[in-house]
């Protein structure tokens, strides 16, 4: 009847409430018992409606059961098992939570058989409604096969150190090589975030010196417009051709695109450096760029490294007077906002406090921008005089000596 439809769904939107109560105050057996009741309403409503068993249940489930004292492997095959036999529409999803579950508890093999049986599961129209999920398999397959490689090739690595030879772990290791490069060469030509896939390929190829066809599959990875933009495909893109000696000019090119994504990137300092050394003025100029994009970033506030390489060009431009408005464009923009956000009293004293070589690069490039009264400066210019630090009496006749740059660049 009307009436007892309306009661059962008021009463299982109350049993839902109960359980994600028990979840968020992680009372997980309090949580199964709630759980236990809605099935079983499930199973008892005499509604026209078909109830099967929802993507609900599998993951309130799923949950309860990896948190619970008393749950073991066998209890949470069991319930994943139902889950597959009476979920086709989500079968190879479960299967892939089912895998990564049995990795995180250190059976690899089960999750290999697990991936494998996944593999060659076939169910009419619902075998193309997850078409997605079954890549995924294939891949996440293909990942174990590479793990299996590589745990083969630390073994011959250790027969040969000590001069044995072993043909049935060689043999072993390149069929692992052969089916994992087939899963993760075709996984990493779909477009997407394939990161740890590409790795494991390209390190396999590297092994056996395939290094043409490696830089084949990065470069594919970094530059096509197809994939959505990632910063890390150009990271492995930087980090192979530097293995392999490539010149400075391939390098840069890479970092340039590099810091256009991500211009607070660690690997900046590289590209300054790069940079820094190059005869050209335009590259020069961009790795001054390069440093001022990077500290506006918090979490290089208290770089070292970046203060130096800023302080280095900024003192070699001042010297020299010659780009002066180079420095000049860069500070404009940032006048506003740097004084506060990196030279300010506060930061002079903690810097002075906790790192004595960030306190002295910083304090140069505030002097060079603010003047030799800024805050900045004068609080760590006088501490470090008064402590006798010979470097900070050779700071403060060095502002005094180009006192005149400031007033230039402040225009």
């Amino acid at each position: 009847s009307h009436k007892h439809k309306l009661d059962f769904w008021k009463s299982k939107d109350m049993c839902l409430n109960y359980i994600q109560d028990a979840m968020l105050q992680k009372q997980w057996k309090r949580a199964a018992e709630f759980l236990t009741f809605y099935i079983e309403s499930l199973e008892k409503d005499f509604s026209t409606e078909y109830m099967g068993p929802s993507e609900m249940i599998w993951r309130i489930g799923t949950e309860i059961l990896c948190h619970c004292s008393h749950s073991n492997m066998k209890e949470f095959n069991s319930f994943i098992e139902q889950m597959k036999t009476l979920g086709v529409k989500r079968y190879l999803k479960v299967c892939l939570e089912h895998a990564f579950h049995l990795l995180c508890n250190g059976r690899t093999d089960e999750a290999y058989q697990s991936l494998s049986l996944a593999e060659s599961w076939r169910f009419g129209e619902q075998t193309t409604a997850q078409d997605k999920e079954l890549k995924l398999i294939q891949a996440y397959r293909g990942l174990l096969d590479y793990y299996n490689w590589s745990k083969q090739k630390q073994v011959l690595l250790e027969y040969d150190k000590n001069g044995f030879e072993d043909l049935s772990v060689e043999q072993e290791m390149h069929n692992s090589f052969r089916k994992a490069a087939v899963s993760l060469k075709e996984i990493i030509q779909i477009p997407g975030v394939w990161d740890f896939f590409v790795q494991c390929y390209v390190d396999m190829l590297e092994f056996y010196g395939d290094h043409e066809e490696a830089r084949q599959v990065l470069s594919e990875y970094a530059y096509n417009s197809k994939f959505p933009a990632n910063p890390n495909a150009h990271v492995y893109l930087y980090q192979f051709l530097k293995r392999h000696g490539e010149p400075k000019k391939s390098l840069i090119s890479v970092l340039k695109i590099l810091h256009d994504i991500v211009p607070c990137h660690e690997l900046m300092i590289d590209f300054h450096a790069m940079l820094q050394k190059s005869k050209k003025r335009k590259k020069r100029r961009l790795g001054l760029e390069v440093i001022f994009a990077a500290l506006d970033y918090a979490g290089w506030k208290e770089n070292v490294k970046a203060w130096s390489c800023l302080a280095g060009q900024v003192k070699q431009i001042t010297i020299s007077e010659k780009h002066l408005e180079w420095l000049k464009q860069e500070w404009n923009s940032r006048k506003d906002w740097w004084p506060a956000f990196h030279f300010s009293r506060y930061l002079a004293k903690r810097n002075w406090q906790e790192n004595e070589s960030l306190a002295y690069e910083k304090a140069l490039v505030a002097g060079i921008l603010l003047g030799k009264d800024c805050k900045y400066f004068k609080y760590v210019s006088h501490q470090g005089c008064k402590d006798q630090k010979k470097k900070f009496r050779t700071l403060k006749k060095f502002m005094n000596k180009h006192s005149s740059v400031y007033l230039r660049i402040s225009g």
